[in-house]
């Protein structure tokens, strides 16, 4: 979460998007309106200068922020649609659509997953990571698509969590990547907070944790591939961090990636498509499928002309 009352800095690496663009791909915790009130109230500096929100950011501008300290937002019922997947007494599963962030911070005080399944669930959610992370024991970033999993109490909860830490959850992604994948291959790098900009993850050997991903190549593109990842851990960025590593980012990825995109895209080119994990209660094996979001479809399409 980006630190509040706090100085961000950033040195762009490239020419990029229209200044409040480019942020709102740099802090994906602060929505676009939040940063556009920030630039209007100039708390957003462009080489010591107040910027303006259609400023087009250059290679080597240095800009900063100041974030005014905020209160704690509270987590609250919102009658918000939800895409489910499964539901039963102990769990909910959910298709997360993009744009939707999984709980309330800074910026999204309303919106959120967390609002949605307050009111769905009539406030029946485990309570062990807090009021304004009700139900959650694993999330998604805001650009991402796909499953999601909700607990509705600490028996499920505590169950999710002990199957995350040992590894044994399904989790399946889809994902287009710059460049041509020529074959399957495993990212084993350990990932940590950037070591210039601590808004980042990066692979870090010094002080990053273990993480793994699988990847498979489902179809060579014109100049991208539409691959398969399974993650064995679930690090912050996990997948956009270690396929960029490599020299694979993500289509859209304006943070890992190139700054501009040749496609009208909101963010990373990303689909939690399958996740599993044994019932709470039964034991059982459990499996859902989230489809493909519709922007995804018409975008393989176009890159499979």
């Amino acid at each position: 979460m980006t630190p509040q009352g706090e100085i961000w800095e950033h040195v762009c690496s490239e020419d990029g998007p229209r200044l409040d663009k480019y942020l709102a791909a740099c802090l994906p915790e602060l929505t676009r309106s939040y940063l556009q009130r920030l630039v209007k109230e100039e708390q957003v500096l462009v080489n010591d200068a107040p910027g303006k929100s259609n400023y087009k950011v250059r290679s080597g501008d240095r800009l900063r922020i100041h974030l005014p300290a905020v209160q704690e937002p509270e987590a609250f019922p919102e009658d918000i649609p939800l895409d489910i997947l499964y539901e039963d007494e102990d769990v909910l599963l959910v298709n997360k659509p993009k744009g939707m962030v999984v709980h309330p911070s800074a910026g999204h005080e309303s919106g959120t997953l967390v609002n949605a399944v307050l009111y769905h669930c009539q406030g029946q959610l485990s309570g062990i990571n807090g009021v304004l992370r009700p139900g959650i024991v694993h999330r998604i970033d805001r650009d991402t698509t796909g499953a999601l999993v909700v607990c509705k109490n600490d028996k499920s909860h505590q169950s999710l969590a002990a199957q995350l830490k040992e590894h044994s959850i399904t989790r399946k992604y889809r994902a287009i990547v710059h460049g041509i994948l020529k074959e399957d291959g495993t990212v084993n790098a350990p990932i940590g907070r950037h070591p210039v900009d601590r808004k980042r993850m990066a692979v870090n050997y010094k002080n990053g944790k273990e993480a793994v991903t699988h990847y498979h190549v489902l179809e060579q593109l014109k100049g991208y591939t539409y691959i398969e990842c399974q993650l064995e851990t679930g690090r912050t960025h996990q997948i956009r961090v270690h396929m960029a590593s490599i020299g694979h980012p993500l289509l859209g990825d304006a943070v890992y990636g190139p700054a501009r995109c040749p496609f009208s895209l909101e963010g990373q080119c990303l689909h939690a498509m399958v996740l599993g994990f044994l019932h709470p209660s039964t034991g059982e094996y459990l499996e859902v499928s989230a489809p493909l979001p519709e922007y995804f479809g018409k975008l393989l399409q176009k890159l499979q002309k």
